[in-house]
């Protein structure tokens, strides 16, 4: 039987996933998008699992119940990374049944399903970076700001949203720290590194004074040419501008610079932990990506710069060396 994807839960699945929801919205703080990602999953799971399984409540469904559906999907033609995420959903669903003591057991725990493999984040080189920090010529408000907000992305790794609720109350640019908010509310101190603070001190004694409109401008750092806050859109479009202005041919995010802040610091010798705290993850887990990204860099360094790795990169490119 083909899973269907058309409506809601049948009515005995529905007050689980509910407070499931209302879990991830309140607890973890997760975004509108996310969580309604979790419902579609958790409702065509439980619609398949009432028609070709006459299950009808989450305490009742057995490890072989979800393998069952999981087999469904793939016969059905879904993508190997849509499944994983669909998997990934049911655990973290059923844990939280365990958790609040709604199951004694954990079904999905049984499931043998691949998990998917995690994408590298792209990052910038250093040489990238610096043209990136000098694109935003000239002194009026709008270079200062896009030149400060820059930095400050770099300097500290924070999220978009982070940078774009950044208030005046939240800096401390004589101890040189940033206090951010960040998923879920939670905050954290984030050290500002020294070209940051002067970048970020310039545009608020010289920049953000001839931003300021009466009656739009609140404590928010980066202000629009109208006098508001930047929205994340906005600070995504200068990003790429300036990264296109840099010569930078690729495409870049705003996140790009937090993957990269976090990629140089491991490759310089910070402590990973200290690397998690600043960027804010909860667990370690999602941090230890970038040792996979730096890995990655000592690899290429080696085979261009290393004699015996230039030579078999010439043999790997069909090359022949001169004698």
């Amino acid at each position: 039987m083909r899973p269907d994807d058309s409506s809601r839960a049948p009515d005995g699945f529905v007050d689980e996933v509910n407070d499931f929801i209302a879990f991830l919205d309140l607890e973890r703080g997760l975004s509108r998008h996310t969580s309604a990602a979790y419902r579609r999953d958790l409702d065509q799971c439980a619609r398949w699992l009432t028609a070709a399984r006459k299950r009808h409540r989450w305490r009742d469904v057995e490890a072989d119940d979800l393998a069952g559906w999981v087999h469904a999907l793939s016969d059905a033609g879904q993508a190997a990374a849509s499944v994983a995420r669909k998997l990934a959903a049911l655990r973290t669903f059923f844990r939280h049944l365990l958790r609040e003591r709604k199951r004694e057991d954990d079904p999905s725990s049984l499931l043998l399903g691949a998990r998917r493999a995690r994408r590298l984040p792209g990052t910038l080189t250093t040489a990238e970076i610096e043209r990136l920090m000098a694109a935003p010529v000239g002194g009026d408000a709008l270079a200062l700001r896009d030149r400060a907000l820059l930095e400050v992305l770099y300097s500290s790794g924070l999220r978009v949203s982070e940078l774009a609720g950044l208030t005046v109350a939240n800096l401390d640019l004589e101890q040189g720290f940033l206090r951010v908010f960040g998923k879920g509310a939670k905050e954290r101190l984030v050290p500002l590194g020294r070209r940051a603070a002067a970048a970020l001190r310039r545009y608020l004694e010289a920049g953000r004074p001839r931003l300021v409109r009466s009656g739009r401008t609140g404590d928010v750092v980066f202000l629009s040419e109208r006098g508001g806050p930047l929205s994340r859109v906005t600070l995504w479009l200068l990003v790429r501008r300036h990264a296109q202005r840099a010569g930078i041919t690729r495409p870049v995010k705003p996140h790009m610079l937090r993957h990269s802040f976090a990629t140089h610091l491991l490759a310089g010798g910070a402590d990973l932990r200290s690397i998690q705290e600043m960027l804010g993850h909860a667990n370690l887990g999602t941090t230890e990506i970038y040792t996979a990204v730096a890995a990655n860099r000592l690899v290429d360094e080696h085979a261009r710069f290393h004699p015996r790795g230039r030579a078999l990169r010439a043999r790997n490119l069909g090359t022949r060396k001169t004698p």
